[in-house]
């Protein structure tokens, strides 16, 4: 018989806040247009997007990521010092290490939390938010930060038609901690490995280390390949969310899937069979792709706008570079 005693956390997970920070530089389509031999209807038929923000140097990772943290401690009624662990996601923090969490929780005044980083693209945050569930429920932490942000400015390319106009900055959070029901459900989540080169970065950090490349690594897609695995594929997986937290499309009241694509947003609505009832993100307009920051950002404006209220039954569900994914239903703080 084992000598270790159990672990003791909370019987469930919650949502209990969330805060957004997004770069104060609003880029329009016009200013994509210098580089790359395109239109600004082209981008908005493309893509839904209309313009995004792009952070200014002060606006670091870090930086951007302690205004969404505070947003999202005051939102919980929560102060810095109840946070037990600090989960980041993110690929654009470019040092190898320290986890980039490590500063966060200092500039926070977090005190001394678990803190580290999570790779996983556009599912960054799903995967993050699945481990907050599990350590407040496993009992090794009571409140969990966990943070999206990008600043894909930084791995763009501007000259490539292909992606230019698609990426943006930004950082959301959200503050993971006890209920006596389930708040957030189980999670459906996955690779595709042999698909990894369909989003990419152009070439290795050593590549442009060893001088063997003149250009900055920025990443790259498949826009094709990658359309048709989202529309297909994710809207299986958002099913299968819903379905594992007994939920129905007309049970929902809201929709926060990564935010990629408009064309990609509207198909996976008629694909599920959403009722017109249901709030759909549709954040992509005005914000671009801001990858692991998508989904927390679309959160947040919904919330601040009113168009989604607190204890709203949300399906939410990211995916991308991996190719990686991540889909579970929560309720909103």
């Amino acid at each position: 018989m084992s000598k270790i005693k159990p672990s003791k956390g909370a019987p469930y997970a919650r949502i209990m806040g969330v805060g957004g920070y997004r770069p104060t530089r609003i880029v329009p389509n016009e200013v994509i247009l210098e580089t790359i031999d395109s239109s600004d209807e082209w981008i908005r038929s493309r893509s839904g997007i209309a313009t995004r923000h792009w952070a200014s140097p002060e606006e670091t990772v870090a930086a951007m990521s302690a205004e969404a943290a505070g947003k999202a401690l005051a939102d919980a009624g929560l102060a810095p010092e109840q946070i037990d662990a600090v989960v980041v996601a993110t690929v654009s923090h470019f040092k190898q290490t320290p986890a980039v969490a490590t500063e966060i929780a200092d500039r926070i005044g977090a005190g001394k939390p678990a803190a580290f980083d999570v790779s996983a693209g556009c599912a960054g945050f799903g995967y993050g938010l699945t481990l907050a569930k599990g350590m407040v429920v496993e009992g090794s932490a009571e409140h969990v930060l966990v943070i999206g942000v990008e600043r894909l400015s930084d791995l763009t390319d501007l000259a490539d038609r292909a992606t230019a106009f698609l990426f943006g900055d930004g950082a959301g959070a959200v503050v993971v901690g006890p209920a006596e029901e389930p708040m957030i459900g189980p999670t459906v989540w996955g690779s595709e490995g042999d698909k990894s080169d369909t989003i990419t970065q152009t070439v290795p950090w050593d590549a442009y280390r060893d001088g063997t490349v003149e250009r900055f690594p920025a990443i790259t897609q498949e826009g094709q390949a990658v359309f048709r695995w989202a529309v297909f594929e994710m809207a299986k997986v958002a099913q299968q969310a819903l379905d594992a937290a007994g939920i129905s499309p007309q049970d929902l009241d809201v929709f926060i899937p990564h935010q990629a694509n408009m064309r990609i947003i509207d198909s996976m609505v008629k694909t599920l069979k959403l009722p017109e009832s249901v709030t759909v993100a549709r954040d992509v307009e005005t914000t671009g792709n801001t990858s692991a920051a998508s989904i927390p950002l679309a959160m947040e404006r919904l919330l601040a706008t009113g168009q989604a209220k607190s204890g709203d039954t949300a399906l939410v569900i990211g995916f991308g570079a991996g190719l990686v994914y991540a889909a579970t239903v929560v309720t909103l703080p």
